[in-house]
């Protein structure tokens, strides 16, 4: 059991803690991190696209963000760890580049597009999967953050556009890497 849970473990500690970093080191320098969050249709933003994720605007934004994210991610990570980082990757690459190319003007960072692609694709596993496992994990996201489908609209000053793009990339990685079922 050690074996499966400490990397697990380990990857989401890793996360949090690299987040704080980032969050203390922006504090610290009068926000100057956030020049690294994404700038639609800027050409000199392109490597936010990985970056933003990583980066929040303030602290009260970065502790909104990161319990979904470890929680999602945890839910997430009860199935393999080499799948967790392909969608995270996945998400986060994808999510990202739909900002660049659609989103409203203005600066946009944060792990907000990250946790909506997470509860996207463990609502989603469930109606590709079709498992118990899957239902069961669904289900209490939905119980949890059903009302989550709201930060989908637009809203002022909040980047619904990484909520939007997030949430439909990890309904896409979960079409795209479903089990096959023999038939």
């Amino acid at each position: 059991m050690t074996a499966w849970l400490a990397p697990r473990l380990r990857l989401l500690a890793g996360i949090a803690a690299l987040m704080l970093a980032l969050q203390v080191g922006n504090s610290l320098s009068g926000n100057a991190l956030t020049v690294w969050g994404v700038l639609p249709r800027r050409v000199d933003s392109l490597p936010g696209i990985l970056i933003a994720p990583w980066l929040h605007a303030g602290w009260w934004h970065l502790l909104n963000n990161l319990p979904g994210l470890l929680l999602l991610g945890w839910l997430a990570l009860l199935g393999s760890l080499r799948q967790f980082l392909a969608a995270s990757a996945f998400i986060i690459a994808g999510s990202g580049l739909l900002v660049w190319l659609f989103a409203r003007p203005g600066m946009h960072l944060g792990a907000s597009g990250w946790v909506f692609g997470l509860w996207g694709l463990l609502l989603a596993r469930a109606w590709f999967e079709r498992s118990l496992a899957s239902l069961l994990i669904a289900l209490l996201v939905l119980f949890y953050y059903g009302g989550w489908w709201l930060g989908l609209l637009p809203s002022q000053g909040v980047s619904f556009e990484y909520h939007l793009f997030g949430a439909l990339c990890g309904v896409l990685f979960a079409a795209l890497s479903r089990r096959r079922r023999s038939t």
